[in-house]
C-alpha cells in the first residue's frame, strides 16, 4: 500500500474567528482534537500540523504533536499543505488535507478516502460526500454530482442536478471538505492558475476538474459541524456534552 501522511493546516488569523485553533473544546484546544482524530487513523504513517504561528506551534508541541512551520504569506490551506509536503513528506505518495476546524472528524472517513484513492490508479484526489436531504438550495452547502464510477462531474453552490420536470426521483449529494491527494497531483494542482469556474463558484476543487484531474467521491454520513464562529464552538461543546463518545481525544 502507498504511504500516506496527514497534514492539518492551522492559522490564527481567521477573519470570522481569530485564534480559532486554540479555542477550548471539552477542555482541550481545537487543534488537539483534530490531531488526535488523525492519529487514530489506521492508514496514516504520520501526522503534522502546518502553521505560521508560534503560539499554535507551542501548543502542538505541548500536547506531544508534530508541527511544521510554514510561511505566513499563504492565501489558502492548500498552499500551506504544499509547503509542508516539501518539508516533511519524505517518501510518502499520498497526503491528506485534514481541516483544522473539524474537531469531530471521523478517523474512519479518512481511512476510507485513503483506501479508495489507493485502489483507483486513475484517481488524483479523493473526497467525501453524503446524502443531502435538506439544504440543497443553500449556497453555503456545496453540492456534487458524480459519474457511474463515483468520480466527480461537478461541484456547485447551486442546486444540482436540476429536475426540469419536477417528477424525477433524484438523490442529491453534499460535499465534505476533506481532501486526499496523490502528492504528484497536488504539486501539479498548485502550479495551475485559478480557473473560471473556480473563481465563479469560489470552489478550488473546480480548478482540478477544469484541468482534467479525477476526483473520486467516497460516501459517508453527514459530517458533524465544524468551527467557523463562536456560536459553532458553543454548539460543538454542547454536542460533546451530550455525546462524549464523539471525543477523538482518549
Amino acid at each position: 500500500m502507498q504511504t500516506a501522511i496527514g497534514i492539518i493546516p492551522a492559522r490564527m488569523a481567521s477573519t470570522r474567528f481569530p485564534g480559532k485553533p486554540l479555542k477550548i473544546i471539552a477542555g482541550y484546544p481545537l487543534v488537539q482534537h483534530v490531531y488526535c482524530a488523525a492519529k487514530a487513523c489506521k492508514t496514516l504513517a504520520d501526522v503534522w500540523v502546518a502553521t505560521d504561528d508560534i503560539k499554535i506551534a507551542d501548543a502542538v508541541e505541548n500536547f506531544g504533536g508534530k508541527v511544521v512551520v510554514t510561511s505566513p504569506d499563504h492565501t489558502s490551506g492548500t498552499d500551506r499543505i504544499v509547503e509542508a509536503v516539501e518539508k516533511v513528506a519524505g517518501d510518502a505518495e499520498i497526503v491528506v488535507n485534514i481541516q483544522g476546524d473539524e474537531p469531530l472528524v471521523r478517523p474512519s472517513d479518512i481511512d476510507k478516502c485513503v483506501a479508495e484513492i489507493t485502489a483507483k490508479n486513475n484517481a488524483d484526489w479523493a473526497t467525501l460526500i453524503y446524502k443531502l436531504d435538506v439544504g440543497s438550495e443553500d449556497p453555503n452547502t456545496v453540492k456534487v454530482v458524480c459519474d457511474s464510477n463515483g468520480f466527480a462531474l461537478y461541484f456547485s453552490r447551486a442546486q444540482i442536478p436540476f429536475d426540469r420536470d419536477g417528477n424525477t426521483p433524484i438523490q442529491r449529494f453534499g460535499h465534505i471538505g476533506l481532501y486526499v491527494y496523490k502528492i504528484k497531483a497536488l504539486k501539479k494542482f498548485a502550479s495551475l492558475k485559478s480557473t473560471p469556474l473556480e473563481l465563479a463558484e469560489k470552489l478550488e476543487q473546480l480548478r482540478a476538474l477544469e484541468s482534467g484531474m479525477k476526483i473520486v467521491c467516497v460516501k459517508t454520513e453527514k459530517a458533524y459541524p465544524g468551527i467557523d464562529t463562536p456560536e459553532d464552538l458553543a454548539n460543538v461543546n454542547e454536542i460533546i456534552k451530550k455525546n462524549p463518545e464523539l471525543l477523538n481525544i482518549k
